[in-house]
C-alpha cells in the first residue's frame, strides 16, 4: 500500500505549507510549477462543510426555500428539494460527496407541515456567503474521511468514487466495502485517494468517521439551536486529509507547532506517511524559497503570459468570470490555423490552472481566438475537458458555439482569491477608472456655469470658489485657464481656485464668497 513512497517519478509533486498567526497558505508544486493553491485566516471561521443545528425562520414558497437560522448575521437559503435527506442515497462520485438522486417535488403544504417557522432542523453548508448572499445549505449530511465520506441517511448505499477508472481496483474496493460493519441507514462512498489503500486502511478510516458521527449526534441532542454540531478541520489537517495522496513526494511546513500536529494525523494513516513530511528551517520565507510567492503574483493579475506569446486576460464580475485569449506575440512556424490551434490548447489549460489557483467559479465564458475547422474546436474542447479532470470542484463545459465561445460552470463555494485578499480601490470603487482631469474639468466648468446664471440677478459682483484636487488644478491653470477667464467676463463673475492635497481627483465643490457650498461632487458619488 506505502509503495508509492519509494517508487521513482518522472512529476516531482510537493506541498508547501505556510502557517502564520493571521493566514495559512498551501500550495501543491509540480516540477516548480504552483497547480493549486489555498488560503485560509484562522480568525475566520470556515463554514463550508460545518453542520449546523438550525431553525426555520421563514419559508419562502414563490422561491421554494427556506430561510434557516444557523447562528450567523444572515440566514442561510435551504432549497426545498434540500430539505428533506435523500434516503435513496444517490452519490455524485465526482466530487465525493452525496447530492439527490433527483429534485423530487415537494409540495409547500408538505414542506409547511413538515417545517413550520420556528422549527429545528440540521443542515450543512454546501456554499459560504459570497458578496451579498447568505450561505447555501442542505439537510443531506456528509462526513469526510481520509479514504470514506459517509452519508448518515443513505439506506446503507455503498459506492466507488468514479474517478477510479480501473476496473479491477473498483471491483476489490467494492468487496471491502461489503465487508464494513456500517450502521443501520449508513451510506459510504471510497474517495478517490482510497485507491490502492487495504482493508485495515479503511477499517480505521470508518471508526474515525463514527467517532465523529457519534459526537455529532451528542452535540445535537444537547445543544440549543442555533448552533454548530461539527466543524470541519482547519486547513493544516486537511492536507493531511484530502491533498496528501500517494503522488505527493514531499510536505513542507514551516512552523514547528504545525509540523508536529500535521505529522499526528499523518501517523493516523500509517507511520510511514509521516517520512514525507519535513520541517523547513531555512532563513528565507518558504514560499520565496520554493518560487511560490512570485507564481502567485499572476493569480492576482488581469493579464496572464503563456510562453507561447499569446495572453489571457481575465475579469471577474458578479455574474461571471469573462476570459479572453488573444495571439499577443505569437507567430507560430506552420499555417495561421496551426498557430491559432496551439495558442488555443495553451490558453484552456492555462485557464483551468487559473481557475483552481484564483478559486473562481460559477458562470465562466472563455472567448477563444476564432477557430474555423470543427476539427481543432472539438480538439480544443477535449483539452478542455482534460485539463478539468485534475480539478476537485465540480465541472461543467459546453462545446464550443457559433460565436467562437466556450462557456462552463465551476462549482463555487466560497468567496475568490482575489475578494479574500484585495478590496475595492478607494478611488476607483472597484472600475478600475476614473475620470480624466480634462473630463473633470468640463464637469466643472458646466456647473460653474449654472451657478453664475442662477446667480446673475443678485446685487454685486459673483464671487465664487471652486476645491478641487491637484491634478485637476494642474489641468485648470495649464490648459483651461483662457477658458475661465472669459467665463469671470462673460458672466461678470470672480472665480478662485484652491488645491486639496487629500481631496478624491473626481470630487470638486463650488462655493459662495461666504463658504457656502453651491454645489458638490463627494467622494462617494465620484464614481
Amino acid at each position: 500500500m506505502f509503495g508509492w513512497l519509494f517508487k521513482r517519478k518522472t512529476k516531482k509533486r510537493e506541498i508547501v505549507v505556510n502557517v502564520e498567526k493571521l493566514e495559512t497558505r498551501v500550495a501543491v508544486v509540480e516540477n516548480g510549477r504552483v497547480e493549486e493553491f489555498q488560503v485560509e485566516h484562522p480568525m475566520e471561521e470556515r463554514l463550508v462543510g460545518c453542520i449546523f443545528k438550525g431553525r426555520i425562520q421563514n419559508l419562502e414558497h414563490d422561491l421554494q426555500a427556506a430561510f434557516v437560522d444557523i447562528g450567523l448575521k444572515k440566514n442561510a437559503f435551504l432549497h426545498y428539494w434540500d430539505m428533506i435527506p435523500d434516503e435513496e442515497g444517490a452519490l455524485d462520485e465526482d466530487d465525493e460527496s452525496r447530492q439527490p438522486s433527483r429534485r423530487r417535488r415537494i409540495s409547500n403544504e408538505e414542506i409547511a407541515k413538515r417545517f413550520p417557522p420556528g422549527s429545528e432542523i440540521v443542515v450543512q453548508v454546501t456554499k459560504g456567503p459570497i458578496g451579498t448572499k447568505g450561505p447555501r445549505v442542505t439537510a443531506n449530511l456528509s462526513l469526510p474521511g481520509r479514504y470514506l465520506v459517509m452519508m448518515p441517511s443513505a439506506k446503507a448505499t455503498r459506492g466507488v468514487s468514479r474517478k477510479i477508472a480501473d476496473a479491477k481496483e473498483r471491483l476489490r474496493l467494492k468487496k471491502i466495502l461489503d465487508r464494513l460493519p456500517l450502521p443501520p441507514g449508513v451510506g459510504i462512498i471510497v474517495r478517490t485517494v482510497g485507491s490502492g489503500a487495504n482493508q485495515r486502511a479503511f477499517c480505521r478510516d470508518l471508526r474515525n468517521i463514527l467517532d465523529v458521527w457519534g459526537q455529532l449526534q451528542r452535540n445535537i441532542q444537547t445543544l440549543k439551536a442555533p448552533a454548530c454540531v461539527y466543524s470541519e478541520p482547519d486547513l493544516v489537517e486537511r492536507v493531511v486529509r484530502d491533498w496528501l495522496t500517494e503522488d505527493v513526494d514531499r510536505v513542507t511546513i514551516d512552523d514547528e507547532e504545525a509540523y508536529d500536529r500535521i505529522r499526528e494525523v499523518a501517523g493516523r494513516i500509517s507511520r510511514r506517511a509521516r517520512r514525507v513530511i519535513e520541517l523547513y528551517k531555512g532563513h528565507l520565507p518558504i514560499f520565496d524559497h520554493y518560487g511560490v510567492e512570485s507564481q502567485m503574483e499572476e493569480a492576482f493579475r488581469r493579464k496572464v503570459n503563456l510562453k507561447s506569446g499569446g495572453y489571457l486576460v481575465i475579469d471577474e464580475t458578479e455574474a461571471l468570470i469573462s476570459i479572453d485569449v488573444n495571439t499577443g506575440r505569437h507567430r507560430g512556424k506552420g499555417s495561421q490555423e496551426d498557430a491559432i490551434l496551439e495558442v488555443n490548447t495553451e490558453a484552456v489549460e492555462e485557464v483551468a490552472r487559473q481557475m483552481r489557483l484564483r478559486n473562481i467559479g460559477g458562470l465562466v465564458v472563455i472567448d477563444l481566438i476564432d477557430m474555423k475547422s470543427r476539427k481543432h474546436q472539438n480538439q480544443i474542447y477535449k483539452a478542455m475537458k482534460a485539463a478539468l479532470r485534475r480539478d476537485r470542484a465540480r465541472t461543467n463545459v459546453l462545446p464550443i458555439s457559433e460565436l467562437g465561445l466556450m462557456e462552463m460552470t465551476r462549482q463555487r463555494q466560497e468567496e475568490s482569491l482575489l475578494s479574500q485578499m484585495y478590496v475595492d480601490c478607494p478611488y476607483c470603487k472597484g472600475h478600475g477608472v476614473i475620470k480624466s482631469p480634462l473630463a473633470i474639468s468640463v464637469d466643472i466648468q458646466r456647473q460653474i456655469t449654472a451657478v453664475m446664471r442662477r446667480l446673475q440677478g443678485d446685487p454685486g459682483e459673483t464671487e465664487l470658489q471652486i476645491l478641487v484636487s491637484p491634478s485637476v488644478m494642474e489641468r485648470l491653470r495649464n490648459e483651461d485657464e483662457q477658458m475661465l477667464v472669459e467665463m469671470q467676463r462673460r458672466y461678470s463673475g470672480k472665480l478662485t481656485f484652491k488645491s486639496e492635497v487629500a481631496r478624491h481627483p473626481e470630487s470638486f465643490a463650488i462655493l459662495d464668497k461666504n463658504g457656502k457650498v453651491l454645489y458638490a461632487v463627494s467622494e462617494s458619488h465620484a464614481v
